[in-house]
């Protein structure tokens, strides 16, 4: 069984004095990672983040969560990557999806293309990211990307190439993961409204999921990594389980108009509430039904109890 890794994310706008103490209480604390989401809307550049706290860190891994490859062309992302890789010695991992946000497009009037191009366009932009990774010659021609005999540098240090997570929570995206990443990150699905699928938030549906990746991986299977995150409601420590549950029901009512019931809700990996017994219960269950390992836990320290008890195991 893998042992737990865990994750913690900056999402808010910080001075680089105060992002470099973060990421140092996080290297102290035992997280495996700390990551920066992609967005561009009320939130630093997870380029330049990453950067500063590969900076400011000598064993803490590096990461967007995740980047939105609509943003970046290959090219350019490759030579970010490659770029913190190297400055870091080696604590970069690629996390990248096709892009969900619609409000964000519409508001730099960028076309928010249908799913499965967008599905498409993220297929070729990783196997751009590979072979600019090489460290050779490299050329592509796509329906979406096109390079010719371009040799990228700097070469990145990990070897192969840094790690690839990709995300998602559609069968297409899932397949892709699959096929090409290194850790497959569970997403929630959202609809064309932007709105999540509530139906895609209960462990059936994510052990649904897990079944896609394992029909596209193959043989790869056993050596893929999953991670999970929290997602709909705040991370909550609760000894009122129940109660909680019945907030997070009323919440998905009115948004989205779905009924889950309150074990759909307590029992959903992407639903962090309950007591820090619970949840330390709750992920031990993730690992040895799901095989899923590595766990994005918030805000620094928001679950330190429970990093505590199962960082190492």
């Amino acid at each position: 069984m893998r042992p737990f890794r865990f994750l913690a994310d900056v999402s808010e706008i910080i001075t680089g004095p105060e992002l470099a103490a973060r990421a140092q209480r996080a290297e102290q604390m035992g997280y495996h990672a700390l990551v920066i989401p992609d967005h561009l809307l009320r939130q630093l550049s997870p380029v330049v983040a990453t950067a500063t706290v590969a900076a400011a860190t000598s064993t803490l891994r590096v990461s967007a969560f995740v980047m939105n490859n609509d943003l970046r062309h290959p090219a350019v992302l490759a030579q970010d990557m490659a770029s913190i890789d190297v400055l870091s010695g080696g604590r970069v991992d690629i996390a990248i999806g096709a892009g969900w946000n619609r409000p964000e497009y519409d508001a730099i009037g960028m076309a928010f293309d249908p799913t499965p191009i967008r599905q498409a366009r993220l297929a070729e932009s990783i196997t751009v990211l590979k072979g600019m990774f090489s460290g050779s010659p490299f050329s592509f021609a796509g329906e979406h990307y096109t390079i010719t005999e371009y040799t990228a540098e700097p070469v990145p240090v990990q070897r192969p190439h840094p790690p690839f997570l990709i995300g998602g929570g559609g069968r297409r995206t899932l397949t892709l993961a699959g096929q090409e990443a290194d850790i497959v990150g569970l997403a929630p699905r959202i609809k064309a409204n932007a709105k999540v699928d509530a139906a895609s938030l209960t462990w059936a549906a994510t052990r649904e999921k897990i079944d896609w990746v394992r029909d596209a991986a193959g043989e790869r299977f056993e050596s893929l990594e999953f991670n999970i995150y929290p997602s709909v409601w705040p991370v909550t420590v609760t000894d009122n389980l129940r109660a909680e549950a019945g907030k997070v029901i009323d919440h998905l009512r009115s948004r989205t108009g779905a009924e889950l019931t309150e074990d759909e809700v307590i029992d959903s990996p992407h639903l962090f509430i309950g007591s820090i017994d619970r949840l330390v219960e709750k992920f031990l269950q993730l690992r040895e039904e799901l095989g899923i390992s590595s766990i994005l836990l918030g805000d620094i320290g928001e679950l330190e109890r429970v990093l505590e008890r199962l960082s190492g195991r």
